[in-house]
């Protein structure tokens, strides 16, 4: 029997990676874009801020992606709990992320009910 993907976790994958494009790519024109001194200081601390948050997301996305397609609930559970962590290192950009971490318990929570299901 051919099972289908868990939607939430689909649609927080989709937002997730939407989200990481366009985060690095406003991360390095900001940087790139700079052209006196103080600017550039600025830029490069502010990307030094926000590098935490664009490596924690990028590695929720990797789990989020893993327990999608693997159907393992303990994936989705991490990039869950990634998620959390991204949007707590950069607190300014939560509104782009605490859609992706509700979505991916709740595609969690959704495994986790499948998987307790004895098979007969």
């Amino acid at each position: 029997m051919k099972r289908k993907l868990n939607i939430p976790l689909l649609i927080s994958l989709v937002i997730g990676v939407a989200y990481l494009i366009y985060s690095v790519v406003y991360w390095s024109g900001a940087v790139g874009g700079t052209t006196t001194g103080t600017a550039a200081a600025g830029a490069a601390i502010a990307s030094a801020l926000v590098m935490p948050h664009l490596i924690c997301l990028a590695v929720g996305i990797v789990f989020n992606a893993l327990g999608l397609f693997m159907r393992k609930a303990a994936f989705a559970l991490v990039g869950a709990i990634l998620y959390a962590v991204a949007l707590v290192l950069f607190i300014p950009y939560f509104m782009f992320v605490i859609v992706e971490m509700i979505l991916s318990f709740v595609g969690f929570s959704q495994l986790k009910k499948g998987e307790s299901t004895p098979v007969a």
